[in-house]
């Protein structure tokens, strides 16, 4: 059964395609490979999903969030909490394409971000710089975050996303495996020798470009990486990375679950 896009899409009494301009879209799929029903995993009284919508909300230059799920139970729990839902099509192939459907129906909407749903950390402020460029600059089509690796772990982890860029900052490539790589240096001290970067799982997209996302082929290297990112760079466009301060741990494991829940009980 075909989903149908809803012609006008609301948040409590708001209708978004008269009065929003930045909207923050978060894909929430139920059935992932390494986390089943991860978005609803609980942490300190609420699922995942509602710390992310929470986070996203508090940023200065968005104007509203959306949950974007292909499963009732997410949808249920989000409107539990007084969020906004809309449901997507099952046969929808990344993140990227389920926020690309919604972002079909807001008429207003300038620029539309995609806030992963396993970002439960992501600060407020990371929301802004990341939005922030597009703004300022309407030659960006796409616009990202990264932030300096710290620890070898995390530059050896292919949970880990690692992006080198270029001059100007636009992003060169994303990489599971530690790029640029350092060859005359011992593994254990590269990090003294070379900045790497890691990927913050955040997009920000003018929407007219995000709606030509979908009819984009998927490609080799999106595919063999599983990186949707990849696809953009493919085909021949940027991606602007601005570095942030500040960190945010994705829930890609058990034990990553573990570590942020006892770091939102410490708070």
């Amino acid at each position: 059964m075909t989903e149908q896009h809803p012609s006008r899409l609301r948040l409590g009494e708001s209708d978004l395609s008269r009065t929003r301009r930045v909207v923050a879209i978060i894909p929430a799929r139920y059935g992932s490979q390494r986390f089943p029903g991860k978005p609803l995993a609980d942490i300190d009284g609420k699922p995942m999903v509602q710390h992310v919508y929470e986070q996203t909300g508090r940023a200065a230059l968005v104007d509203a969030v959306i949950v974007a799920t292909d499963d009732e139970r997410i949808a249920s729990a989000v409107r539990a909490f007084g969020g906004h839902a809309v449901m997507t099509p099952h046969s929808l192939h990344t993140g990227t394409d389920r926020v690309a459907w919604v972002a079909r129906s807001l008429d207003d909407a300038e620029i539309v971000l995609n806030v992963q749903g396993d970002e439960p950390l992501i600060a407020p402020e990371m929301i802004d710089e990341a939005v922030r460029p597009l703004i300022l600059d309407r030659e960006i089509m796409v616009g990202t975050l990264i932030h300096r690796i710290e620890t070898i772990e995390e530059l050896h982890s292919p949970n880990v996303i690692k992006v080198v860029t270029d001059a100007t900052g636009y992003a060169l490539y994303f990489s599971r495996l530690p790029i640029p790589y350092a060859r005359d240096v011992q593994r254990t001290d590269v990090l003294n020798h070379q900045t790497f970067y890691k990927h913050i799982g955040l997009y920000v997209f003018r929407k007219n470009f995000l709606l030509r996302f979908p009819d984009m082929r998927q490609t080799p290297l999106e595919l063999l990486e599983k990186l949707e990112q990849l696809r953009v760079l493919e085909h021949g466009y940027k991606i602007k990375a601005t570095v942030t301060a500040y960190d945010s741990i994705p829930v890609d494991t058990q034990e990553d679950l573990d570590k942020v829940r006892a770091m939102i009980q410490n708070k």
